[in-house]
């Protein structure tokens, strides 16, 4: 069932109001009609199976069928540091781990970072980001929308660390400590109920710079390996995240 996220000022007691893009989406793309059913989202407090009244070109307006548990969220949040990559390979990492469960996106520069930062092009970047964030967040039934901030310089990423739990830097010469040692014993602490925010850090092309790592690990972080193969930058990320969700029960481990 197609789902749509709005703004909790769009929810009203008994319908719901979807316009702009998402009201185009409904009426152009999918064809809907009055009587078809929808699941919107507020993205924090209230989803709800819906039922379309009326379809307008601006604008849709549902009744609410019943409200439904927001109960699609890990309880472990994951957050993906990402040394900006090549190309539009950003984009592949948000939308892929943005189905696979993370909840944020910090992309940083680090010193071999390869793509030159451009402040006044970064705007449009964001927005698109944003914008892929929550379609895929609609695609995958997420009850909420992966937030992405602003690219931060890698001393400010090493200030951020005292804000997780636990935060681990995917390391191509590790040989020793893998994921998994890193966040067995973590996991085993937590209470059941219990939630925690982790933070995966994962580096450019060129990999981290000896500087880098002596850095990460003076301000709390953890170097792990992802097994004895060398991953694409926008692949270690996806990886990691699976692994960290794997290990907490998200996908059957434990």
């Amino acid at each position: 069932m197609q789902r749509y996220f709005v703004s909790a000022e769009q929810f009203n007691e008994h319908s719901v109001v979807i316009t702009g893009d998402d009201a185009r989406h409904i009426g152009k793309v999918m064809r809907g009609k009055p009587g078809d059913k929808l699941i919107v989202s507020d993205g924090n407090s209230k989803e709800a199976l819906v039922e379309i009244e009326s379809i307008e070109a601006q604008q849709v307006t549902a009744n609410i069928v019943e409200s439904l548990e927001m109960d699609h969220e890990a309880r472990i949040r994951v957050t993906v540091a990402q040394s900006l990559p090549k190309g539009d390979k950003m984009e592949t990492v948000i939308q892929r781990c943005t189905e696979i469960g993370a909840v944020s996106f910090v992309p940083f520069l680090s010193e071999r970072t390869i793509v030159q930062y451009d402040a006044k092009k970064e705007g449009k970047r964001l927005e698109r980001w944003r914008k892929i964030a929550k379609e895929a967040a609609e695609q995958s039934h997420r009850n909420r929308i992966p937030s992405v901030e602003q690219p931060l310089s890698w001393k400010g990423l090493l200030s951020s660390f005292e804000g997780y739990s636990l935060v681990c830097y995917c390391y191509e010469k590790e040989n020793g400590k893998q994921l998994r040692d890193a966040l067995k014993p973590f996991v085993e602490k937590l209470a059941p109920d219990a939630s925690a925010e982790v933070l995966i850090v994962v580096g450019p092309e060129g990999g981290f710079s000896e500087r880098e790592t002596i850095e990460a690990d003076q301000a709390g972080a953890v170097s792990v390996g992802l097994g004895k193969r060398i991953l694409r930058a926008e692949t270690a990320g996806m990886a990691a995240l699976t692994c960290v969700l794997y290990e907490s029960g998200e996908m059957g481990g434990m």
